[in-house]
């Protein structure tokens, strides 16, 4: 893993997701309410065993201090839990996923490049609700972004362990995860031009979700 600071967060991921990361939508990371925190109700993830692939759609920016990156390309893979995994009576359904990958990033500081890493295990549990909730969890130093060029930064999400990143779910043909203004924490180093005082960064980003065991079908959220 590595450390910048000009974004970092999630998703994703996100994501990949996906979380899918987490997404992911939006709390504080630190401490993000994790969908079992409320009087969950029963939550069922269809269809069960499949897999799915949650891809960005539009572009995903991570904003730490002054400094945003933004980024075009972002997928992960995981699997829906098999049966009866894939139902829980009072609570989320949970399942691991492959690190969200970023590419295609720029910067908002001109004469700087950034490059997103990820790595570690994240994964992402999906509660039933009004409306339907996410966490992707980010495990300790899972996504770190370096900045080269005018500014030498590097921005390491979840330092001091793993954050919940939260979302929201949408069912359709595809399915959406969406992260709006998601907080994860974060520690920034580097020299002159880099957000070292900044402690949290802010992630925004829609994944669309194929099941690609059968493309025919939908991932759904159910009771």
């Amino acid at each position: 893993m590595s450390r910048t600071r000009t974004a970092a967060a999630l998703g994703l991921a996100a994501a990949g997701v996906l979380s899918v990361a987490s997404a992911t939508s939006t709390a504080s990371a630190s401490a993000a309410p994790s969908p079992r925190s409320a009087a969950a109700g029963s939550t069922t993830v269809t269809p069960a065993g499949h897999a799915f692939t949650a891809a960005l759609s539009g572009k995903a920016t991570l904003k730490a201090g002054s400094v945003t990156v933004t980024c075009s390309v972002s997928v992960s893979t995981g699997t829906v839990p098999a049966a009866p995994g894939n139902h829980n009576p009072a609570g989320p359904v949970s399942s691991p996923i492959t690190p969200p990958t970023y590419s295609s990033c720029t910067a908002s500081i001109p004469g700087v490049t950034p490059t997103v890493t990820t790595s570690g295990a994240w994964s992402v549990s999906m509660q039933h609700g009004s409306p339907i909730t996410a966490v992707m969890t980010v495990p300790a130093g899972g996504l770190v972004v370096k900045t080269t060029g005018l500014a030498n930064c590097t921005v390491t999400t979840a330092p001091s362990g793993p954050a919940n990143v939260s979302g929201t779910w949408t069912n359709g043909a595809p399915p959406s995860l969406t992260f709006t203004n998601a907080t994860v924490p974060v520690s920034v180093t580097g020299g002159f031009g880099c957000p070292t005082s900044a402690t949290t960064s802010t992630f925004n980003a829609v994944y669309k979700v194929t099941d690609t065991t059968d493309p025919a079908q939908q991932i759904t959220v159910a009771p």
